[in-house]
């Protein structure tokens, strides 16, 4: 199981935390993730507290904050919707540079662009550190049922056919000289997406009976197994600790 090339949010590195186990990585992404929803959104201070704890991270994987900003551009949907939110929630109102806004509404925006922002940054840092390959080993590692592994196994490895496939019919639009310019124009990609479509199900068929025919029983064989030592363990489980006492002050605070 595995990918045959690093995907673009993956940065190629040999610091302490591209060495530790992929599992290990996992489960200290999603105990992070966790504790920080789970910390209320009055306690503004826990926040400043957690993105010191993911800059240190990414010191502590030479991954450049540069780096890190620039792949948060994948939330943009996420802040759009929480800059919403105080125009459309309802209750008491507060006056912001002259404008009528909804308390919880703001409060409520706070609390999606905050802990949305931290889990997308814990998120590119994994990815940033962890190949996919080694993500899905990690995956398998921490007992995922198998068949979501394959799921995303295949695609990974079949997006970039897609990909390709894409770019051919989109220059054999162009030679023919079709330029998409309006909506008149759609009804030429609807079709184009339809024969994409039906390109991708045969060749899925295709490669379905290959490995049948090459003794596919419905698991994929794993390459190599990857084990964890306690010390990598313990490694791991400093970010989601420290954020955990963290969240426990803020709830005591409170």
């Amino acid at each position: 199981m595995g990918a045959g090339h690093a995907h673009r949010l993956y940065r190629h590195g040999h610091s302490p935390v591209h060495g530790m186990p992929p599992h290990c990585k996992i489960a200290a992404v999603f105990g992070f993730v966790l504790v920080v929803v789970s910390t209320p959104r009055e306690a503004m201070w826990a926040f400043g507290l957690y993105a010191v704890l993911l800059v240190a991270v990414a010191f502590r994987a030479r991954v450049p904050i540069a780096f890190l900003l620039r792949r948060l551009v994948i939330e943009v949907p996420f802040v759009a919707f929480a800059v919403l939110l105080p125009f459309v929630a309802t209750g008491p109102q507060v006056h912001v540079l002259g404008m009528s806004l909804s308390e919880s509404g703001l409060w409520g925006a706070w609390n999606v662009l905050a802990k949305g922002t931290f889990g997308v940054a814990a998120s590119v840092l994994l990815a940033a550190t962890t190949e996919l390959r080694e993500l899905l080993l990690g995956l398998q590692r921490l007992r995922m049922p198998p068949l979501l592994v394959q799921i995303a196994s295949f695609m990974i490895r079949y997006g970039d056919v897609i990909t390709d496939e894409m770019r051919r019919m989109r220059i054999a639009r162009e030679s023919r000289g079709f330029q998409a310019r309006g909506v008149r124009h759609w009804p030429v990609l609807a079709k184009s997406a339809g024969a994409l479509f039906i390109r991708s199900y045969e060749r899925g068929e295709r490669v379905h009976l290959a490995m049948v025919s090459r003794g596919y029983t419905g698991t994929m064989p794993v390459i190599d197994d990857v084990t964890a030592t306690r010390a990598q363990w313990s490694h791991a489980a400093v970010l989601p600790v420290l954020a955990l006492a963290v969240c426990l002050t803020g709830w005591t605070l409170r």
